[in-house]
């Protein structure tokens, strides 16, 4: 036999799931909040922007490959989550060219840059729709429901204003495309979580930490509707199912998952409540994806034998 075997150390495991057929079960997982958005902001073609972006975002990573020589692996559906992600976290009426940007930038930039699938350290979706927020400030903050513009529920909350806590539950409210709807985002989770894609250390961890956090700083105490509100705001829900949960940035001890939650959960309380803008899961959860090497460090356990007390 002259062919050579690279074999890792134990312990080894065997799965029969592939890379494509996880992903392909995430995209399953996002239809739900992807077809509920482009219902709910059908007379701004939300559709154009999922599908520009989502067709981007697999174009990119097919071009680079072929330039660069490498093995095209967009039949993985890695590609369609990131741009399927990307076009769920902005506003249905962003003109469709920075879409294609955002996608591109998630793509080259923070994904094949960096090595590929696998390699990048920061969830590429989200890396993309703070560069797209820095870029086109105006465009990115700007939502209209029903043909009317204005702020959303998550900005009203901040400045003191009531809000109804229904609508932000069934999604009938201003937002991104996908993080309107609590309850076709769960169904998708529920999936996840059935197919055993995802656990709930990580989601459950963040939203029970952040719950903390404005039960003790939000100065409502244990006001139901306050806290409910701030869950069913902003994109915390998708974020902390669909995007805190990525395999490549996120932690791999079990230990470290619930650190990694406990992490966003405060930062994205820290900034929702003291920062200058409502909203504040981007910016934690990617923070947290630059911490995950060192809480993989602190909690990765010690190989049976070896650094024990003398």
């Amino acid at each position: 036999m002259n062919e050579n075997y690279n074999v890792s150390s134990s312990p080894h495991i065997r799965d029969k799931a592939k890379t494509g057929n996880i992903m392909l079960m995430v995209v399953i997982g996002l239809l739900p909040a992807t077809l509920f958005g482009i219902w709910n902001f059908r007379h701004e073609n939300a559709w154009i922007l999922v599908v520009v972006t989502t067709a981007a975002a697999v174009l990119s990573e097919y071009i680079w490959e072929k330039l660069m020589h490498k093995p095209v692996t967009i039949k993985d559906c890695s590609a369609v989550v990131t741009g399927l992600l990307l076009a769920l976290n902005l506003p249905p009426t962003l003109p469709w060219w920075m879409g294609i940007v955002g996608a591109v930038f998630a793509i080259i930039v923070v994904k094949q840059l960096f090595g590929g699938l696998g390699q990048n350290f920061m969830n590429p979706a989200l890396a993309a729709r703070c560069f797209l927020l820095i870029c086109f400030t105006g465009r990115m903050t700007y939502f209209v429901y029903d043909g009317v513009t204005g702020p959303t529920p998550l900005a009203n909350l901040k400045a003191g204003e009531a809000v109804n806590t229904m609508d932000m539950l069934l999604g009938f409210t201003r937002g991104t495309i996908g993080e309107t709807s609590v309850i076709a985002i769960m169904i998708g989770a529920m999936f996840l979580i059935l197919m055993g894609v995802i656990d709930l250390r990580i989601p459950g961890s963040y939203l029970i930490s952040f719950v903390v956090f404005i039960v003790i700083f939000g100065g409502h105490g244990l006001d139901p509707q306050y806290i409910t509100a701030h869950l069913c705001g902003g994109g915390l829900m998708l974020g902390a199912w669909f995007m805190a949960t990525d395999y490549v940035t996120s932690p791999i001890t079990s230990s470290g998952k619930i650190i990694y939650g406990i992490c966003m959960g405060l930062l994205t309380g820290l900034f929702r409540l003291f920062g200058g803008s409502a909203e504040g899961v981007s910016y934690a959860i990617i923070i947290s994806n630059l911490l995950v090497p060192l809480i993989e460090k602190v909690t990765l356990p010690k190989p049976f034998g070896k650094g024990g007390e003398k």
